[in-house]
This record gives C-alpha cells, structure tokens and sequence, in this order.
C-alpha cells in the first residue's frame, strides 16, 4: 500500500463552464459536499481512506525574508490558480488505483449536478528521504 495526496484545484480550465462555489445555489453545494462524502464513504468500504478536509479560497503565500525581517507575503490573497481546493489522503495499492480514486473525486457535480471535472493532482508521500551520494 502507498499512500497518495489528491489535491482539489481551483483552476480555470474546466470542462464545463463553473461559476465560483459562492456562486452556486445551496442545493448545488449540497449535491457537491454529499458526493464527497460519498467518495469518502466508498474508499473507507475499501480500506483506502485516511483522511480528507475542505478549503476556504483565502490563503496568502509565506516565506521567511531574513533574519530579524517580518515573513514576506504575496498579498492578502494568492491567485486563484494557485489555491488549493481541499484535499484527500489515500492509501491504495497502486498509482493507477490512486489515478482511479482521483477521476471519481473528480466527478462531482456543481451547477446543474454536471460533473465538474475538475483537476486533482495525485502527489505520492515521500516514503524514504533522498540518499545523497558524493
């Protein structure tokens, strides 16, 4: 078993033309929350679960800027292409079932109940760190 992060993306490129989840009407996002849960449920039955939550779209990028110098941030907001959604962890036997579970998550709908189609980038855990040789 492997374990695999599945990042939910606010991207532009879509599918299907999608409003912002503010957008949507509340029964869209209770269609779209019930599916995840549904996805959870489903991998849970399989013994692949471990964990997953939601994001709020705020978010500002933060590196240290010396010593003695307050962190740098990128403004109040990042871009939106470049917030990450929610995301799921996994632990699955394969990457191609780890590519499986990620279309399905994928699927959820949002306005109208159509699948949104929205990217999930499969990120595999660090099992070992780096051997470095000289």
């Amino acid at each position: 078993m492997a374990k695999y992060l599945l990042l939910k993306h606010y991207r532009g490129a879509k599918p299907i033309p999608c409003e912002p989840m503010d957008q949507w009407t509340p029964a869209e996002i209770e269609a779209h929350i019930a599916f995840m849960d549904h996805v959870a449920d489903q991998l849970r039955e399989r013994g692949e679960f471990v964990d997953a939550q939601a994001l709020s779209p705020e978010g500002t990028f933060v590196r240290y800027d010396g010593e003695g110098r307050p962190p740098a941030t990128d403004g109040p907001f990042a871009e939106t292409k470049d917030l990450i959604a929610g995301w799921m962890v996994i632990d699955v036997e394969s990457v191609e079932r780890a590519h499986e579970a990620a279309a399905f998550l994928s699927s959820a709908p949002g306005p109208g109940g159509e699948p949104i189609g929205e990217w999930i980038e499969v990120r595999p855990f660090l099992e070992y760190p780096p051997t470095v040789t000289d």
